[in-house]
């Protein structure tokens, strides 16, 4: 699971691609789900989490950037 401190080091581009990773990563998950064949449930709420950590923080650099071009 990544935590905050190590997400933000990262830059906006990795951090775009994590995010598609885990979006990739989420879909697949919801498919075992449904066929039953999810061996590890917990790593949805993981990925959900990790999701909202990500947006967040991009949200956080993109008004950043925009207060400070103002």
């Amino acid at each position: 699971m990544a935590k905050t401190d190590d997400l933000k080091v990262q830059t906006d581009d990795q951090l775009q691609q994590q995010l598609v990773d885990l979006k990739r990563e989420q879909f697949n998950l919801r498919f075992q789900a449904a066929t039953n064949q999810l061996e590890k449930p917990s790593r949805v709420r993981e990925v959900r989490r990790t999701i909202a950590r990500i947006k967040t923080l991009q949200t956080q650099r993109a008004d950043k950037a925009a207060a400070s071009g103002k």
